[in-house]
C-alpha cells in the first residue's frame, strides 16, 4: 500500500471517528445537558412536599422558563416509571401548579418539563401522600372514618361495630350505621399489616363516646409489614391479683417467654387465653386491668398481646353479660373480634355467658358483699356472637386457615380417652350455640380452636376441621406451688406453668410447649411409682384428718398401680405423639391413664393439707398419662417421647429412681 493509500485510509477513518462524535454529541440526552428551550435553571422544585390525596404541588418559578400550560410535569420514580402530570395552573417568571395522578404512592422522584416530546430536568422531590382528611358521614352513618397506610388510604379493609362489618372505599373511608350497642369499633387488621401499640396493646379498637343518633368519626392507622412468617406465643390464665407473691412469680415465667420471642427468627405475637386479672381481687387488693397492663408492660418491650377475655376480667359490681364486660372493653380489648397474621384468620370470642347473673355489691371499704355470683356463668356463645361470625367468615376464603380463641374449652377429659361433649352447654335462647352448634357454623373452615380456663393441657381432633387445643396457664395452680414450694410451678395435671408456640410459615404452621424456668427439652415427667408410694406415705402421715378427702385419692391412684409400674406425664401429648418404654431392649405395654401428678401432689396438695383447714385447686384428674411395669424393681428402662413435629425427647430412668420435689425445681 502506498502511502498515499495508507493515509487515505487513515483520514478516512479519522473522519468517520469525528462524524460519530459529532452525533453523539448532538443526540446528547436533554435530561443530562438541557436545551435552551425550557430554562431549568429558573425552576425551583420544592422538596420535601406532603400533600393530601387530590392535592396540586406548586413549583417556584424565578424567572423566565419558556414553560407553558401544553407542556406537562414528569414524575420518575426509582424503578424508571414516569407519571405524567397536567400543568392546572402557571405564571411564567412565578409558579407552576401541577397535578399528580392518583396513584402517586409516598417516595422519591425526578422532576422532568416535558416539551415538544423532550424532558427536561427540574430537579428532586420527595413526596409524601397523606390521606385526604376531609370525610364526612352519610345520611344515617353514626360511626365512619378513614384507615390509611403511610398517610394513605387503604381499601377493601374490614372495620365492625361488633354486630355490622364494611369495607373502606378506594380511598380508605368506612361508614357504620351502628346502633352502637358495644360503644366501641375496631379494624380488621387485614393480611400484610399491623397496627401501632400502646405499650403491649395493639390500636385496632377505638370507645365510641357520643349517642346512637350521634354520628362519630374513629380513624385507624395501619402498618405494612412482611409477616406471612411468624411466631405466636400463646399464654393461658395468668390470674395477677397481688397475692400469692404472684407479681414477681410472673417475673421469672416472663423472663424464659422473653428468651423464647428473642431467640425466633422473624415477627412474633403473643395471645392471652382469658383470665389476666382475677376480679375477686380488683377492689380488696386494687389491682385491676391498669394495674395488669402496668406488670405486663415492665416485662415486655416491643411485642404485640392480642387479649382474649376469661371469666375472672368480668366486673362483678354490675349485672349481666354487657355491663360486667364494660370495664374490659374500655382497657383491654373487645370481647370478640378478627384479624389476620400473614396468611392464617384469627377470631376472639367469648363463651364465658354472665347474661343471667347479678351484681355483687360493694361495701364501704370496696369488698364484695352478700351472695357471691362469680361461678354462676354458663358456657355458650350469644346470638350477636353467632351473627357476627357468620358475617365475618363470609369474608375469609374457605382456603384460609382460621384459629379461634376463647376462655373455655368447648369440651374437656372426662376419663383416658373419653371427653365430656356437654361442657359447653349453657345456650338457652334463640341463636345462642353450645358446642356442636358453634362446631357445626364453622363447619366449612379448617379450624384450630385455642382456650384455657382449665389451667390443665389437652388436644383433640373433633373431626377432619376441627382440632381443640387446651394450653395450660402462665400461673399454673393460681400461683400456689411456688408460694408453697419455692421453684415448683405446675399445674392441677402437672403440666408446667408455661406457654404455647405457634409457629407458621404461610398457611402451614407446626406446635410446642414451652415451660417455664426449664428449656424446650422439658416434655415429659416419669415417675417410678414404687418411690412415689413410699414419699406419699410419709407425706400422708402429716395430713389434717379432714383433708383426707383430698389426699386419700392421690394415694389410692398409686396404690392401684402394679408393683415396679413407671408412670409418665407427657403433658402435651396428642394421638400424633409417640411413647415407648423399653426394659432390656424389650418394649413394654403401655396403658393411657386417667389419674393424678405426683409432683404437684407433693409440692401442694400434701403440704397444703397438713397446714390449712382450707384448702382450694388440689391435684386433680387429667388425661395425658401413660403407665407401663417392668419385670423388677431395679432394672434400667428407657423412655422415648416423639411428638408430633418429629422430635424425639428421651430418658435413661436408672431404677429404684428416688422421688424428691428437689429435683423438678426451676432452673
Amino acid at each position: 500500500m502506498t502511502f498515499l493509500n495508507r493515509f487515505g485510509s487513515v483520514a478516512l477513518l479519522l473522519a468517520v471517528i469525528c462524524s460519530a462524535a459529532a452525533v453523539t454529541s448532538c443526540e446528547k440526552d436533554p435530561e443530562e445537558e438541557n436545551s435552551v428551550k425550557i430554562v431549568t435553571t429558573n425552576i425551583s422544585v420544592p422538596s420535601p412536599v406532603e400533600i393530601e390525596e387530590g392535592q396540586t404541588i406548586t413549583i417556584t418559578l424565578r424567572g423566565t422558563t419558556n414553560i407553558t400550560k401544553e407542556d406537562q410535569v414528569v414524575l420518575r420514580n426509582a424503578a424508571g416509571e414516569d407519571k405524567y402530570c397536567p400543568i392546572v395552573d402557571l405564571k411564567d417568571g412565578s409558579y407552576l401548579v401541577f397535578a399528580p395522578p392518583a396513584d402517586i404512592t409516598n417516595g422519591s422522584y425526578k422532576v422532568y418539563i416535558r416539551n415538544a416530546g423532550i424532558n427536561y430536568y427540574a430537579g428532586m422531590l420527595d413526596l409524601s401522600v397523606k390521606a385526604s382528611l376531609n370525610v364526612e358521614p352519610g345520611e344515617g352513618v353514626t360511626v365512619y372514618g378513614i384507615v390509611t397506610c403511610d398517610g394513605k388510604g387503604v381499601p377493601d379493609v374490614l372495620v365492625s361495630d361488633g354486630a355490622e362489618i364494611v369495607k373502606t372505599d378506594a380511598k380508605g373511608i368506612y361508614q357504620l350505621k351502628s346502633q352502637k350497642k358495644w360503644q366501641y369499633v375496631f379494624v380488621v387488621i387485614p393480611s400484610g399489616y399491623e397496627v401501632p401499640n400502646d405499650g403491649i396493646l395493639p390500636k385496632f379498637h377505638q370507645i365510641l363516646t357520643q349517642g346512637a343518633n350521634v354520628a362519630e368519626r374513629k380513624d385507624f392507622e395501619l402498618i405494612k409489614v412482611d409477616n406471612d412468617n411468624f411466631t405466636l406465643f400463646v399464654c393461658g390464665d395468668m390470674h395477677l391479683a397481688n397475692r400469692n407473691n404472684d407479681v414477681s412469680q410472673f417475673g421469672d415465667v416472663a423472663r424464659t417467654l422473653n428468651s423464647s420471642i428473642a431467640a425466633t427468627g422473624g415477627k412474633t405475637y403473643v395471645m392471652t387465653l382469658g383470665d389476666m386479672t382475677w376480679d375477686n381481687y380488683w377492689y380488696s387488693n386494687k389491682y385491676e386491668f391498669p394495674q395488669y397492663l402496668q406488670t405486663v408492660n415492665t416485662n415486655f418491650k416491643d411485642v404485640t398481646f392480642f387479649h382474649t377475655m376469661g371469666n375472672h376480667d368480668n366486673d362483678m359490681t354490675q349485672v349481666g353479660d354487657f355491663d360486667k364486660s364494660f370495664r374490659y372493653t374500655r382497657d383491654i380489648a373487645p370481647t370478640f373480634y378478627s384479624f389476620n397474621l400473614g396468611q392464617i384468620h384469627f377470631v376472639v370470642m367469648d363463651n364465658i355467658d354472665y347474661n343471667n347473673v347479678e351484681a355483687n355489691t360493694l361495701n364501704s371499704s370496696g369488698s364484695t358483699t352478700g351472695t357471691d355470683h362469680r361461678g354462676e356463668y354458663v358456657l355458650d356463645y350469644t346470638a350477636e356472637q353467632m351473627q357476627w361470625l357468620v358475617k365475618d367468615l363470609s369474608y375469609v376464603d374457605k382456603s384460609t386457615p382460621v384459629f379461634i380463641t376463647s376462655h373455655a374449652p368447648v369440651s374437656r377429659p372426662n376419663g383416658a380417652t373419653s371427653f365430656n361433649d356437654k361442657y359447653m352447654n349453657g345456650a338457652n335462647s334463640a341463636g345462642e350455640a353450645n358446642m356442636a352448634a358453634f362446631i357445626s357454623t364453622v363447619k366449612d373452615y379448617n379450624v384450630n380452636f385455642l382456650s384455657g380456663h382449665t389451667h390443665n393441657l389437652f388436644h383433640r381432633k373433633h373431626n377432619d376441621k376441627f382440632s381443640e387445643h387446651n394450653e395450660g396457664a402462665i400461673c399454673a395452680c393460681w400461683w400456689w406451688t411456688g408460694k408453697i414450694t419455692s421453684g415448683i410451678h405446675v399445674s392441677q395435671d402437672g403440666t408446667p406453668g408455661g406457654f404455647a408456640v405457634w409457629q407458621f410459615t404461610g398457611k402451614n404452621f407446626k406446635q410446642y410447649f414451652q415451660a417455664a424456668g426449664h428449656d424446650a427439652n422439658y416434655q415429659f415427667r416419669a415417675y417410678d411409682v414404687n418411690k412415689v408410694k413410699d414419699t406419699y406415705t410419709t407425706a400422708a402421715a402429716s395430713v389434717k384428718s379432714e383433708n383426707t378427702k383430698y389426699t386419700n385419692p392421690i394415694i389410692n391412684a398409686v396404690n392401684n398401680l402394679p408393683a415396679n409400674s413407671i408412670l409418665l406425664n407427657v403433658w402435651n401429648w396428642d394421638p400424633d405423639w409417640k411413647v415407648s418404654i423399653t426394659e432390656n431392649g424389650k418394649e413394654l405395654t403401655l396403658t393411657k391413664a386417667y389419674t393424678y401428678d405426683p409432683l404437684h401432689a407433693m409440692a401442694y396438695t400434701f403440704p397444703r393439707c397438713a397446714s390449712s383447714t382450707s384448702v382450694s385447686f388440689p391435684t386433680g384428674l387429667w388425661s395425658h398419662y401413660f403407665t407401663a411395669t417392668a419385670s423388677s424393681a431395679s432394672s434400667t428402662v428407657v423412655i422415648s417421647v416423639t411428638d408430633a413435629n418429629g422430635k424425639t425427647y428421651t430418658e435413661t430412668m436408672t431404677r429404684p429412681k428416688a422421688f424428691t420435689v428437689n429435683d423438678y425445681k426451676n432452673k
